[in-house]
């Protein structure tokens, strides 16, 4: 267990005597030098990485340095050693991407490679207990459905070429996913929930590009029109929300307003246009809506501890 104490206001308010404060600070400079130490160990492990990928541009490469990286990264952990911990988890994390990088490329971005990627990235989170990994493992998942971001200069792109069976599957899988988290051991547990939020962004993704475009075939035929979606995901973010303020939910329910703010505004100015009167009326709504967030959030932080469940994704 990790704790921030300040200890000079301790020593100041007479809560730890002067002998205290000493080897209180002698200890955290040891534990400074060895973070210092590990940090400067993974970026020279990040840099030999990236200069060998760089000198043998191939895919077989790239998978055979990650699975030595990941390897060596989980036997660090596996081992027990608390000093070499950060080091181990700076070696599974560059190495799952490396390896994921150069199986995605050798697979052409199939959807076996974007499988196996997941399946990598979701047993090493699992072996190491890292968010990190378990979150990339679903939005791995996503690429197996046609998910994918782009960047030209300035400008950013989300595509979601299956909006309807993103909002399916990942529904599910979230659903399932906060079952699971109840059945765990608490640091397993996490990674659960960790996993089933990122789902959680997934479905409202969905639902954001389907309700501009709908869901359509190949060919461009329409197969669900985009009206269809903007009703259904404002249905289910008032469930959602309702749900989350049943249970107590802070983070559903922020994440719920944030997406209904989103969902606003993208349904507003594309049916209404960017004109100045639509845009004045945006921004007075905006206000509205930051205001009644904030007035949420205060009053679940004074409801009493007894009332509050663990952290938590959508309804089931």
């Amino acid at each position: 267990m990790r704790v921030t104490l300040d200890l000079d206001r301790l020593l100041a308010e007479g809560e730890i005597t002067p002998a205290e404060h000493e080897k209180l600070t002698r200890l955290a400079a040891r534990d400074t030098a060895v973070l210092a130490f590990n940090l400067l160990v993974g970026f020279g492990v990040i840099a030999v990485s990236g200069a060998t990928l760089a000198l043998l541009p191939a895919p077989a490469t790239a998978i055979s340095l990650g699975l030595v990286l990941t390897i060596g990264g989980v036997g660090l952990v596996r081992a027990g050693h608390r000093q070499w911990q950060l080091l181990a988890n700076i070696g599974v994390v560059v190495g799952a991407l490396l390896f994921g990088g150069g199986v995605v490329a050798s697979g052409t971005g199939s959807v076996g490679s974007f499988l196996l990627v997941a399946a990598t990235f979701g047993g090493a989170g699992v072996l190491v207990r890292s968010a990190l990994l378990t979150a990339l493992a679903v939005l791995a998942l996503a690429s197996c459905v046609g998910a994918r971001t782009g960047y030209l200069h300035a400008a950013y792109f989300l595509g979601i070429q299956e909006p309807a069976w993103t909002v399916v599957l990942f529904t599910t899988l979230a659903v399932a996913l906060h079952r699971l988290s109840a059945r765990l051991p608490p640091d397993y547990g996490g990674l659960a929930v960790v996993a089933a939020r990122t789902a959680l962004f997934l479905v409202n993704f969905g639902f954001w590009i389907g309700s501009l475009w709908g869901d359509r075939s190949r060919d461009g035929a329409v197969l669900i029109p985009d009206w269809v979606f903007a009703l259904v995901w404002a249905a289910a973010l008032l469930a959602a929300g309702m749900w989350a303020w049943r249970r107590n939910e802070r983070w559903l329910l922020n994440v719920v307003a944030v997406f209904f703010a989103i969902h606003f505004y993208t349904q507003w100015f594309e049916r209404l246009g960017a004109e100045p009167k639509t845009v004045l009326v945006g921004g007075l709504l905006a206000l509205g809506f930051a205001l009644g967030l904030r007035a949420l959030n205060g009053r679940i932080a004074e409801w009493p501890d007894h009332r509050r469940a663990e952290p938590i994704s959508p309804p089931g």
